[in-house]
């Protein structure tokens, strides 16, 4: 018989998960459907389901990491978590518009190249465009005036290039100014534990 295979494991997720909640738990408190884009290990997806029942949490990701979300899923049995989708920010299938009013994503905009993350935001712009109060919470490091924020961060940069030179630490400005192009205002800048922060956009009005 074939061994089961171990469900995957993200340490960071663990380590972060409750400033994450911290957040979400108020920003997300009047919305319904979330769409959680790049779910990764599926860890995040099980915890905050479970803290914020009053939503719908649909995990998404690319095709190769959907088996492990799976598992975490099935393992939790929760009632508000579908199924999870097939995303490719380049690519789609997004979902239809109108059926998410609120998007999450962790760690993602750094490792994607910059047409992924320009992808990203145009993505979740039309995506929200039927949503009122629609929102954007994007968590992850990020540089300031074009400047690391801390010394790991510049060593992470560095690490990211070497992996992939497509990768690389995303400058707040230039991801600001990609949500204000697809209808996102900027409302909060949190800091949050280890050099990171929480962007949060709503859907600008009009």
């Amino acid at each position: 018989m074939d061994p089961v295979p171990a469900r995957p494991h993200a340490p960071a997720c663990a380590r972060n998960r409750d400033p994450i909640l911290a957040v979400l738990s108020t920003r997300f408190a009047g919305r319904r459907h979330v769409l959680e884009i790049g779910s990764g290990t599926g860890q995040h997806a099980v915890h905050f389901a479970a803290a914020m029942p009053w939503l719908e949490w649909q995990c998404s990701d690319v095709a190769g990491n959907l088996p492990g979300i799976r598992m975490w899923l099935d393992g939790a049995a929760l009632p508000n978590t579908p199924a999870p989708l097939e995303l490719d920010v380049a690519r789609g299938p997004w979902p239809a518009r109108g059926s998410i009013d609120a998007v999450f994503t962790a760690n993602t905009l750094h490792i994607m190249g910059w047409p992924e993350v320009e992808a990203f935001f145009a993505g979740v712009g039309g995506l929200l465009r039927d949503a009122p109060g629609g929102m954007l919470v994007a968590y992850g490091p990020f540089n300031y005036g074009g400047d690391y924020s801390s010394d790991s961060n510049r060593d992470f940069d560095a690490w990211l290039k070497a992996r992939d030179p497509r990768s690389g630490i995303r400058d707040f400005e230039a991801v600001e100014a990609l949500g204000a192009d697809a209808g996102l205002s900027l409302d909060d800048d949190v800091a949050m534990p280890a050099n990171n922060r929480c962007l949060v956009f709503s859907r600008a009005a009009g």
